[in-house]
């Protein structure tokens, strides 16, 4: 064809009054309709709904016919379209958005879109909020249905932010539009309809945004990098955006997950042996709501590393030998950096000769905290630190 067979068309509650001319025309040429039913009978066609599970596989069987999408508002912010134009080629496709739900609730609420974070929660865990929480944070989340407004508002609660405002959203620029304002703590026994969103003015302390989280926020048994050398391990491996991390004798998991919510758009892999442990540290990725960013490995370091896509930075905090330390010489590209922690003799002798051979930093960290000594206090030491840190 010489032009896009495939017209995504953004779609709100106002249905057909709300389309601009030039998606109109396309809806009136098209041979063949996808959308949800509610969209399909918001337009007033008939056509083809999308399968459970979702797939863009029916639309792509039509390609050379002329085919229109219907998507909520913004095909393109949490909509269909991002979904189906990653199978497209450029010229395939046009699309004609109406304001997303997102910007109807700022227009409703005069709230500043600059100011707003604004999430997807159909289907993604309500734990996405948590690293967005903060006092005077506003939020914008679409929701699957009106039984996810009490879940949300429990999940609010249980973080301690039963006191923020929220607006309950219902079927937003259409005639059924509704807009209920109560407390997360006091939504109980209230009932909503899809469409719904809820905008919520966060009242509540959030987590600290300093690298070196407390350590009870971390489900462990002991193996974790404890608070002071989690905040100095994170100064060194330097968390920058969309970098690849590996967490090589992760434990806990603290590590990668700090990083991760210090570096947007990155990813960590992380690895560990003891079958317990990397169930324990998967449900603390899961708890931070960076499921969908932090991959587990089960296994030993370097039975794994062929496995791993490759990093931009790599952190080793156990388990470390000079098998290991080789391996990794010869995976890191040029650029890449490696930091090493090691607490007993022979991992510190490890970390004096890779350093011979390939250089870097080196240092020693003793850190003691005040404790109870008889009926004063003293100085309790902890294990001493010798880190090795490198850029390839």
């Amino acid at each position: 064809m010489d032009k896009p067979w495939v017209t995504i068309i953004g779609l709100n509650e106002d249905g057909l009054a709300g389309l601009s001319l030039a998606s109109r025309q396309a809806l009136d040429q098209a041979e063949i309709v996808f959308g949800a039913p509610r969209h399909l009978a918001l337009a007033g066609v008939s056509g083809r709904a999308w399968p459970v599970p979702f797939s863009v596989d029916p639309v792509l069987a039509e390609r050379g016919r002329r085919v229109v999408v219907l998507a909520s508002g913004d095909p393109f912010w949490q909509g269909a379209g991002g979904s189906l134009v990653g199978h497209l080629a450029a010229g395939e496709w046009v699309s004609y958005p109406a304001p997303s739900t997102f910007a109807l609730a700022a227009n409703r609420l005069g709230w500043r879109m600059e100011e707003i974070v604004c999430l997807g929660l159909h289907a993604a865990p309500l734990a996405r909020l948590r690293p967005v929480l903060a006092r005077g944070q506003k939020v914008v989340c679409l929701l699957r249905d009106g039984a996810a407004v009490g879940e949300v508002c429990a999940y609010l609660t249980a973080q301690g932010f039963g006191g923020s405002g929220v607006f309950v959203l219902e079927s937003l620029g259409g005639a059924k539009e509704r807009v209920t304002q109560i407390t997360a703590q006091d939504a109980g026994g209230l009932s909503f309809a899809a469409p719904v969103a809820v905008a919520v003015e966060c009242v509540g302390q959030g987590m600290a945004r300093a690298s070196g989280l407390p350590d009870d926020l971390f489900a462990h048994d002991g193996q974790i990098t404890k608070r002071p050398m989690r905040a100095l391990t994170l100064s060194t491996l330097a968390p920058r955006g969309g970098e690849v991390m590996w967490d090589l004798g992760a434990g806990s998991g603290s590590v990668s997950i700090e990083f991760l919510l210090a570096a947007p758009a990155s990813t960590a892999h992380a690895v560990e042996a003891d079958p317990m442990r990397a169930e324990r540290a998967q449900g603390n990725a899961d708890s931070f709501g960076l499921a969908h960013r932090w991959h587990l490995h089960l296994g030993k370091s370097q039975d794994v590393l062929a496995l791993l896509p490759n990093p931009d930075v790599v952190f080793v905090g156990g388990g470390a030998d000079a098998g290991l330390v080789a391996a990794l010489w010869g995976r890191l590209s040029k650029g890449a950096r490696l930091v090493m922690n090691a607490v007993t003799l022979e991992s510190e002798a490890l970390l004096y000769a890779a350093q011979a051979q390939h250089g870097g930093d080196l240092w020693r960290y003793d850190v003691a905290q005040a404790a109870p000594l008889g009926g004063k206090q003293g100085w309790h030491a902890a294990r001493p630190v010798v880190q090795w840190s490198v850029t390839r």
